[in-house]
Formats: C-alpha cells, sequence, structure tokens
C-alpha cells in the first residue's frame, strides 16, 4: 500500500494499486461519494464507500470540513466527473466536524465574499481560490531563490529590527522594551531611548536595501528575501503594513544593467510558473474573467489572466525616460479631459498609479520601465545624473498594477551622497557604516527592490493585495 497526496494520485495510471490518503472532506453525497482534498492539489479525489457495510456512526461523521483517513484501490471511475477514484476499503475519522458549526464558516459550500473569507483567514486556505493562491505564492517564492541561486548570487539576511530609515519616508514600526506607561525620560520630557533595550531608537526595517549593498561590495552580488514594514495609513487593495521584498544589490553594474537583471528576472520567474502551475493558474484565470462579468464593461480588464502573463513574458520591456512620458501623459486626452484624478501639468510631477497604467495599457502597449526620475521625489542614494536635476531611478511598470519594482544605479561617490544626506537631514553618524563602504573600493553598484506580494497579485490575478498574503496586517487589523 502506498502512501501518497492526492497530486500524485491524480497523475498515477497504477489502477488496483492499493493507496492510503488523507486528507478533509469537500462533499459527502448519497452517502457513497467523498470529495476529498489534501491541499495538493486543486481537485478532489472521489472515494466511494460501499455504505452498507460501512458503520452507520462512522457515515454520520463523514461531514464537510472532516479530516480522514482512507485506505483503497484505485480504479477507473464509471462517472464523467472524474478518470479515476478510490474504492474504500477502510475509513478512519481523524477530525469531526460539526455541520451546525460548519455552517457558521467559510467551509460550507456556498459562495462567500472576499471580506467574510478575510475575517477567517485561518480558514481561508481551505478554499479553492485560497489554496490555488498559497500554491503560487509558494512556486513563486522557490523560483525567485532558483533564479538568484542559479546565478550565483549569495543570498543575505538583513536586520529587521534597524536604527535607519533606508527610505527616509519616516513611516517605521518603532520597537521597544520599554514599559509604555512609565517609560524613561530626559529633562525636556523626551524618550530617552539609552535606557532602552539597544540603547538608541530602533524601528522595523522598512528595506534591506542599505544592508544589501555593504554585502554587494564585498561579495559582489547578493539579494535579500524577507519581510518589510511600513507604518503607511494606506488602507487601500494595494497596500500591506508588512510584507515581502526581494532586494538584489550587484557591484560593477549600471543603471542599464539593472534594468536588464529585473526583465530577465521577471520573465525567469513568470515563465516559471506558467510551466508549474498550470492547473491553479488556469482556475484563477476563470475566476477572474467571472469577477470582470459583474464590473462595468469600462473596468473589465482587456486581458484574461494568462494573456496578461504571456504578455510579459513575449513582449520587450519599452525603456522610456521620465521626461519624455510626462510629455506623453501631459498631451493625452485623459488628461487634456480632466478624466486622470491627478492632472499632470508639469515635469516633477509624481506619477501616480492612473498614469503608470495609461503609459502601460494604453499608450505603449507592453511592459514599461521608466528612468531618470527628478532627484526630489527619490530617495538620497540614487546617483546624481550630470544635469543635477535627475536620478539614475527606474521603475518597471505591469498592465493592471502600475509600478512593480523600483530600483536605481546608486551613489558612489562619498562627496555628493554627504551632500544629498545634508540636504535632506539625515545625520552621517546615523549612517557612518554606510559612507563607510565609499571610502574603501567604492564602485558603481545599482539594484532593486521588488514587492512580492505585487508579483504574486500580479501572477494570480487577484484584486486585492490582501489575499495574496496569508495573514495580512493593515491599518485597524493585526488578527491572527
Amino acid at each position: 500500500m502506498i502512501q501518497a497526496k492526492i497530486a500524485e494520485i491524480l497523475k498515477s495510471d497504477q489502477f488496483l494499486q492499493e493507496y492510503h490518503v488523507q486528507g478533509w472532506v469537500r462533499s459527502f453525497r448519497s452517502n457513497r461519494f467523498i470529495a476529498l482534498n489534501d491541499g495538493s492539489t486543486l481537485k478532489n479525489l472521489q472515494c466511494v464507500i460501499d455504505f452498507e457495510n460501512t458503520d452507520e456512526e462512522i457515515i454520520k461523521r463523514i461531514n464537510v470540513g472532516a479530516a480522514i483517513s482512507v485506505k483503497g484501490t484505485l480504479k477507473e471511475s464509471q462517472g464523467s466527473q472524474q478518470r479515476e477514484e478510490i474504492e474504500v476499503s477502510e475509513i478512519e475519522i481523524l477530525g469531526d466536524a460539526n455541520p451546525e458549526e460548519v455552517k457558521l464558516t467559510i467551509l460550507s459550500p456556498k459562495k462567500h465574499s472576499m471580506e467574510k473569507l478575510r475575517e477567517q483567514a485561518h480558514l481561508r486556505v481551505r478554499t479553492n481560490t485560497f489554496g490555488a493562491v498559497m500554491r503560487v505564492r509558494s512556486r513563486l517564492s522557490f523560483a525567485v531563490h532558483k533564479y538568484f541561486q542559479d546565478r550565483n548570487f549569495f543570498y543575505v539576511n538583513t536586520p529587521i529590527i534597524t536604527g535607519s530609515d533606508a527610505e527616509g519616508a519616516g513611516e517605521m514600526f518603532k520597537v521597544t522594551a520599554m514599559d509604555l506607561k512609565n517609560p524613561s525620560k530626559n529633562e525636556d520630557g523626551s524618550i530617552n531611548y539609552k535606557e532602552d533595550f539597544f540603547g538608541k531608537e530602533t524601528n522595523l526595517t522598512v528595506s534591506g536595501q542599505l544592508e544589501a549593498e555593504t554585502f554587494a561590495l564585498g561579495l559582489g552580488q547578493v539579494y535579500t528575501f524577507g519581510p518589510t514594514f511600513r507604518a503607511e495609513n494606506s488602507n487601500t487593495s494595494r497596500h500591506l503594513a508588512e510584507f515581502w521584498m526581494i532586494e538584489p544589490e550587484v557591484a560593477f553594474c549600471d543603471l542599464d544593467g539593472n534594468m536588464d537583471l529585473a526583465e530577465d528576472f521577471i520573465k525567469y520567474v513568470l515563465k516559471y510558473i506558467i510551466e508549474n502551475c498550470k492547473e491553479d493558474l488556469e482556475f484563477l484565470a476563470e475566476r477572474q474573467e467571472n469577477e470582470d462579468k459583474l464590473k462595468p464593461k469600462a473596468d473589465r480588464s482587456d486581458m484574461n489572466l494568462l494573456e496578461k502573463l504571456n504578455f510579459v513574458l513575449e513582449n520587450n520591456f519599452k525603456r522610456v525616460s521620465y521626461t519624455e512620458a510626462i510629455e506623453i501623459l501631459k498631451n493625452s486626452k485623459p488628461n487634456k479631459k480632466k478624466k486622470f484624478n491627478y492632472i499632470i501639468e508639469e515635469w516633477g510631477a509624481d506619477l501616480q498609479s492612473e498614469h503608470e497604467r495609461y503609459l502601460v495599457e494604453k499608450h505603449f502597449k507592453c511592459p514599461v520601465i521608466l528612468f531618470d526620475y527628478p532627484a526630489n521625489i527619490k530617495a538620497f542614494y540614487m546617483r546624481l545624473n550630470e544635469d543635477g536635476k535627475t536620478v539614475r531611478a527606474m521603475d518597471i511598470l505591469f498592465p493592471g498594477i502600475g509600478e512593480i519594482v523600483g530600483g536605481s544605479q546608486r551613489e558612489e561617490r562619498l562627496d555628493v551622497l554627504k551632500e544629498k544626506m545634508a540636504e535632506l537631514d539625515i545625520p552621517e553618524e546615523e549612517l557612518w557604516w554606510y559612507l563607510d563602504t565609499r571610502k574603501f573600493g567604492t564602485c558603481v553598484h545599482s539594484g532593486f527592490g521588488l514587492g512580492f506580494e505585487r508579483l504574486v497579485q500580479f501572477t494570480t490575478g487577484m484584486g486585492n493585495i490582501r489575499d495574496v498574503i496569508p495573514f495580512p496586517r493593515t491599518p485597524q487589523n493585526a488578527e491572527f
């Protein structure tokens, strides 16, 4: 007898082989047919019991949500809905599920809203949609590591607790071991962080980039892939307070090399998913098409999910300067007719998602890489161009989502970096170690950051970023 996962059994052609399988009951009809799922695949395995020769007490306990163990013989199914089924010789109830209580949960067979599913995030992975999303997420995570490892990048674990603000935005969660009801204070009434655990003010990281840069300047090419945190009070379908970031950093690499790396990386992981998650992607594509039918025509997607993924794979990313993009947007119909929520009036505007999507979906009709942004809307560590007003920054824009990658060539010149930090009131003593790397063998180097959940969202077609992470952390919500 072979103990196997349902995904393996459904691919098997070893009929008359005896199998042992465990999972959760999705449905039970006619006191005979059990639809069993163990999470390894979207599909259920039909298990057929001989109810006349099965203990009545056991049959009463075969309810939706129950965990069971089944032993039996794999046979060709007589029904039209499936190719194979298990003829059960032995069944054991491992964990009961009360039908009356199941009715109150998302395990009940009726259709549930996404909001209801989020309220029961501890159970939602047992639904078809979230099972599919989380299997894709897992495979994507593997593809990320495989891409970098196969190309001799070194995986670096950067600190989660940090004393620096890599983005300079100040939207950080504070970390303290002080008694919040009675914290140590200075004479002027301010918090005395010297008495705190680390002896200074610390926060949860917003990015591992600065630390990764120091490793790139010793190991050549590295990447981080870990949790990051933003205390940004954005209650939208695109923002999370806790999310995962992929951040490669490469020495002796300029902005052009950085754009090449980002495009190659994205195409690789999407191709990997198309080849390894076909069943789940087809299900999610059908789901998205059904969702689209409920939307007003203007809000419907021009492409289905699989078309969108192939669209990225089959098109070279168009590289466009920020200055050129601004001219395109200024002269666009939505701008002239004031259809944009944020009207583009002059060079220097910070582009919004609506502008990014217009460039990708309407104007160029392919993924777009914008580069050479105004210095005053970008971070201090980005390399200043010779014009003195733009930096060697780049953003990759995708259909349906807008920005998915942000990166830059880093400022390797010590004097320029110091000037930029002074302009932004970033104390040199706070980042003395970062400045040190520009004193001992500085060189051209570049990197980018990709929010993993944005990538999962694009790959699965889910409309809300809260539905592509197991337990979303958002303003006023830290449940589970």
